[in-house]
């Protein structure tokens, strides 16, 4: 079953809407540490706990006759140039300024490519938009491995643990998934009492590898040599086809950067440049150096040179903070999951879901509870699957690598349409980065027989559900329009022959305001009554993240019996009807009692047909997705007992 309000709308169905967003995390006000502290806490997570494990993966794909100070050098050498390249020119400098009003990330450069291309009529639109599904997708692949590898690769620490190592290692699988269920099962209880906790407890974790690095730094100060590009492009030519392997392990030092551009709109560019600059990247750096100094003095270390670092007496402290940073860093991907699902459902990505808020006062603490399941079941699969970080390493980085190379391109359209940049000015930008994004995803593809098939086979998976949701919704409202009645015609009819009338006003919700809602037809042909105010209304989506109060609503009047109105909403807004007719009441002076009013909504009952212009297995798909959806009463916040539902067989 289908609702007609907005139930299936198609990816270009929510009409731009050029007017001036609403800023969502306004950092005026708040002081400008506070929110560098925040975004230490939330979007460095991820990259912070990547010490635990990436120079181990790195080093031990190395020959033991390659174990040498070369190999040590040119692996430090490799990790701190990505962490430049990735992080610190294409992010921090470069991407952070292609912004959608203050927002960044793949569905928001997605949007803003879209709309450059919508405004100079181009037709590569649909292009960008399959874009933006894949690195959507990407990400939830990525999403579902970093809670898993991050939590176990803190808890591993225990079987080095000072005296009780032995004894406590068979408990470390059972621990992290009692970690991690707990994880997930708070998340209906909502974080932002948590949160103001987790920037103090990431700038801790950060000062903690820094000084491990420093304490470790001496051990063999040869390590600095290490800061000089040549002896990473030494290494990866001395080595060939070894030390492009390597650089699959490398990458994992970067896992987690993109989170920079997708937070960008909850903290600003400026406290996140700040937060990295200052304290992220010169730690980590140090972190990386005092491994490879202690690598180089006692080659036995290159198996697990992060937990060899930390003396004897730390241990416990160190161990507690790291599974601390693990958490957090599992909590950011969690909720930057729940993010994504509100832009992907807002944009017509995906099926209406149930989308609940966690907090009254503060904006973005959201709570998907079907995505919340999903990613539980799928990282205690992974538990079970892999059972170690190492192994799970393997099935790390390719939906990373992805994703970046998606926003590289999509840069692509920014940089001219909208940067107005020369084509060689793009070029020279540009086709750098892509060579770089494309030597590591061919790196990580090499992982695929190991478990990169894993989050390879999961993005595939979304981008068929996305693909299917968007072409089914696009047959749908074709088909609708065709069977439909224009808007127009239907008041001559009325003219002519006028019906019943009924006290009130009725609301007819639909996604296409030109044609006639079914809902409103039923009620003609049915009950024969038209009330006395009719308002045919529409929610769209705007290509802005956020919509202002004075450009929410827009009317039109079609006679005195009937108005148009549209609700403009961004992508990370959640639609509340109640609210914005509140809105229009107030502005434009719409008299009405919503207690009073009637909501009709054109529910369809879909039938698979050979002959819709997708398979019928397809077709079923898309059906499933469709009966799945969160009701349109709830999603819109519509008062239940307003609601009538008149319905149509629809073949699809």
């Amino acid at each position: 079953m289908a609702s007609e309000a907005s139930g299936a709308p198609a990816p270009d169905s929510a009409a731009p809407c050029d007017v001036p967003p609403q800023a969502g995390h306004d950092p005026k006000g708040h002081g400008f540490l506070a929110l560098a502290l925040g975004a230490v806490g939330v979007v460095f997570g991820d990259i912070g706990t990547s010490p635990l494990y990436a120079m181990r993966e790195a080093l031990a794909h190395s020959r033991s006759t390659t174990a040498t100070e070369h190999a040590v050098l040119g692996v430090v050498s490799l990790v701190l140039w990505t962490l430049t390249l990735f992080v610190t020119i294409k992010y921090v400098i470069f991407f952070m300024r292609a912004d959608n009003k203050g927002e960044g990330g793949t569905l928001a450069l997605m949007a803003l490519a879209q709309k450059a291309l919508g405004k100079v009529g181009n037709k590569r639109s649909a292009a960008v938009f399959f874009l933006g599904v894949i690195g959507a997708a990407l990400f939830y692949g990525d999403g579902i491995i970093t809670p898993a590898i991050s939590v176990l690769s803190a808890v591993e620490g225990m079987k080095d643990a000072p005296h009780v190592g032995h004894a406590l290692t068979p408990y470390i699988l059972p621990i992290s998934a009692g970690i991690l269920v707990a994880l997930f099962l708070v998340q209906a209880k909502g974080t932002h009492r948590m949160a103001a906790l987790f920037g103090p407890v990431m700038a801790a974790w950060f000062l903690i590898l820094g000084a491990l690095g420093l304490f470790h730094l001496v051990d063999d100060l040869s390590i600095l040599r290490a800061v000089n590009p040549w002896y990473g492009l030494r290494f990866l030519l001395e080595n060939g086809f070894l030390g492009f392997v390597i650089l699959g392990s490398v990458f994992l030092a970067v896992t987690g950067a993109e989170a920079l551009y997708a937070d960008m709109g909850h903290f600003g560019k400026s406290p996140i440049r700040a937060a990295w600059l200052y304290l992220a990247f010169p730690c980590l750096a140090l972190n990386y150096l005092g491994q490879g100094s202690l690598v180089l003095d006692h080659p036995a270390s290159r198996h697990n040179p992060f937990w060899d670092m930390v003396p004897t007496f730390a241990y416990w402290p160190v161990l507690l903070m790291a599974t601390a940073a693990t958490v957090i860093a599992s909590q950011a991907v969690i909720t930057g999951a729940f993010s994504m699902t509100q832009q992907a459902v807002q944009l017509g990505l995906l099926p209406r879901l149930d989308i609940k808020r966690t907090s009254e006062t503060q904006a973005g603490q959201i709570y998907v509870p079907a995505v919340n399941t999903f990613l539980l079941v799928g990282v205690l699969i992974l538990l079970v699957m892999f059972q170690s970080s190492h192994k799970l390493a393997s099935a790390y980085g390719i939906a990373v690598t992805g994703a970046m190379f998606v926003d590289t391109l999509l840069a692509y359209v920014v940089l001219r349409l909208v940067w107005k940049w020369s084509l060689w000015q793009t070029a020279a930008l540009l086709i750098p980065l892509a060579m770089i994004d494309m030597v590591f995803i061919a790196s990580n593809m090499l992982k695929i027989p190991d478990g990169a098939w894993l989050p390879l086979a999961f993005g595939a998976v979304l981008v068929l559900v996305m693909w299917t949701w968007t072409r089914g919704a696009q047959i749908l409202t074709d088909k609708t329009r065709r069977d439909s009645v224009p808007l127009v015609d239907l008041m001559e009819i009325l003219r002519a022959r006028a019906p019943h009338r009924a006290p009130g006003t009725a609301i007819f919700l639909t996604s296409d305001p030109d044609m006639t809602p079914v809902a409103l037809m039923h009620n003609l042909k049915h009950n024969k009554v038209l009330h006395e105010r009719n308002v045919i209304l529409t929610v769209r989506t705007a290509e802005t993240p956020r919509v202002a109060d004075e450009d929410r609503v827009r009317t039109q009047a079609i006679n005195a019996d009937f108005k148009k109105v549209e609700i403009y909403y961004g992508f990370m807004e959640s639609p509340n009807v109640p609210k914005a007719l509140a809105i229009l009441r107030k502005q434009q002076g719409l008299k009405f009692d919503i207690m009073a009013t009637s909501f009709f909504l054109g529910r369809r009952s879909i039938v698979p047909s050979a002959n819709s212009g997708m398979p019928l297995w397809q077709d079923r798909i898309f059906i499933f997705l469709m009966k799945n959806a969160t009701n349109p009463t709830d999603f819109f916040k519509i008062p239940p007992g307003r609601v009538v539902e008149l319905g149509a067989q629809v073949t699809v």
